[in-house]
């Protein structure tokens, strides 16, 4: 298992279009992704548990990754996140 903090920088948070993007990215890994928000542990295939969690612009989450691939999913998953997820 690997995890690494990052920092949502997406104007209006993780809304539709951002949670989409990190779904279909997520659901590409070959390990299991999880967003750890506050008490929340969030499957990051799901669109719906991603937009349920209402992460907001500037909000601090921990990517986890558990499986064979999850160092290179890590790293994908981040950038991702940092490239404000297409928007």
């Amino acid at each position: 298992m690997v995890s690494q903090k990052v920092i949502i920088t997406n104007p209006s948070g993780l809304h539709a279009r951002p949670a989409s993007v990190l779904a279909q990215a997520a659901g590409k890994c070959g390990s299991d992704v999880l967003l750890l928000y506050g008490e929340k542990q969030i499957q990051a295939k799901s669109i719906l548990n991603i937009m349920a969690a209402a992460i907001k612009s500037g909000s601090e989450v921990e990517i986890r990754c558990s499986g064979e691939t999850e160092e290179e999913d890590l790293k994908k998953i981040v950038a991702l996140i940092e490239s404000g997820l297409g928007e």
